[in-house]
């Protein structure tokens, strides 16, 4: 019995425990929602104030921007009215300008008129007074001018007069120096004629001497002429300096066959005369810078003369 009883109790306990927490629970529940509800009110009036406060300001910005520009534009009226008065003035005094200068270039018109005529009038008088003194003048310098041309006339006339007298004493001059250079080559052309007709004289002259013999003519004038002397002395001039180099050589035999024969042994000869070409060509190498063709052979750089 006390077993059910306590657990009649522990169930009832139990069920006050479970009823008072969820009391608890729905109380919180109830104290959240309404604090949380306060803090909505709280921010949404904020936000409402905010909101409120930059439209505000907005449209207090757009209210100055409007004021500006009306500012401006009736500064700029203001400006375009004073520049429209500047015109307007600028245009009635240039019209005023405009017209007091022509009145002052009429006036000035009207002066010249005046003078012009003035003058017309007074050149017409001295043309008048003057008429009979200009043609007085223009007949004095008709006459002053045909005698200053007949003067003219008479001077060239001399001119014409004193260069064909020149003319004539050049041609003259001229003539004369032609007939002197004329008579100097005459003169010198016979003085040559007459030169060689005593050459011939002379030559016919030898020739009968020697007989008719043209050769000892051509002789005798080479002779007497030097000629054979030039020829010596250029003979002398090209041998001049010159060391010439004399070889005396044999072919070593004396003379001897190589059987005891004597000479009587053609080949030994033909030998002897081939032996004899080296120191030959070498003398001819030495004193003329010659050498020998190929086809005969070469000369070596030994100390013997060899040909290869």
């Amino acid at each position: 019995m006390e077993a059910a009883n306590q657990a009649r109790i522990d169930v009832a306990e139990a069920k006050m425990k479970g009823e008072i927490g969820s009391k608890l629970r729905a109380g919180r529940t109830q104290q959240n929602a309404a604090k949380v509800d306060a803090e909505t009110k709280i921010i949404a009036t904020q936000r409402q104030g905010d909101g409120k406060k930059e439209e505000i300001k907005v449209m207090t910005e757009v209210k100055i921007y409007e004021n500006h520009r009306e500012a401006e534009v009736a500064e700029a009226n203001a400006d375009l009215a004073k520049k429209k008065a500047g015109w307007s003035m600028e245009a009635q005094v240039a019209e005023v300008e405009a017209t007091k200068a022509v009145s002052l270039r009429d006036a000035e018109l009207q002066i010249e008129v005046e003078r012009m005529n003035a003058l017309t009038t007074t050149e017409k008088l001295k043309a008048q007074l003057l008429s009979k003194a200009s043609v007085q003048e223009a007949n004095w310098e008709l006459y002053r001018k045909q005698k200053a041309a007949e003067a003219i006339l008479y001077e060239k006339e001399r001119e014409a007069e004193a260069k064909k007298a020149a003319a004539d004493a050049a041609f003259y001059s001229r003539q004369q120096v032609a007939d002197g250079e004329f008579y100097a080559k005459r003169k010198e052309a016979e003085g040559l004629v007459a030169v060689a007709q005593a050459q011939g004289v002379y030559l016919r002259t030898l020739l009968d001497a020697l007989g008719g013999n043209y050769a000892a003519l051509r002789d005798y004038l080479m002779i007497n002429g030097g000629l054979y002397r030039e020829i010596a002395k250029i003979n002398s001039d090209a041998v001049q300096g010159l060391q010439p180099k004399i070889s005396i050589w044999t072919n070593g035999k004396g003379g001897v066959r190589n059987d005891g024969a004597g000479e009587g042994n053609a080949m030994e000869e033909v030998a002897g005369v081939y032996k004899m070409l080296p120191p030959l060509f070498k003398t001819v190498q030495e004193q003329t810078g010659m050498l020998p063709p190929p086809w005969m052979g070469s000369l070596t750089d030994s100390g013997n003369s060899n040909m290869k």
